[in-house]
């Protein structure tokens, strides 16, 4: 289930990654912190999100 995780996560996190940065630029914090700190905040909550997912397909087969 890891391998499978592991295949997920990029998708997930550049996903995520991209709907937080949107969410800042929109909510008007367009300075480099809080982008930033948008793009790490979805890197660090793909984790979680791959293996759950990960987790469904399993349970699936």
């Amino acid at each position: 289930m890891l391998r499978l995780a592991s295949y997920i996560y990029p998708m997930a996190s550049v996903t995520l990654m991209g709907m937080l940065f949107i969410a800042a630029l929109v909510s008007g914090y367009d300075t480099p912190i809080y982008l930033i700190s948008a793009a790490v905040a979805g890197a660090a909550l793909a984790l979680p999100v791959s293996y759950f997912i990960a987790r469904a397909i399993k349970a699936e087969e």
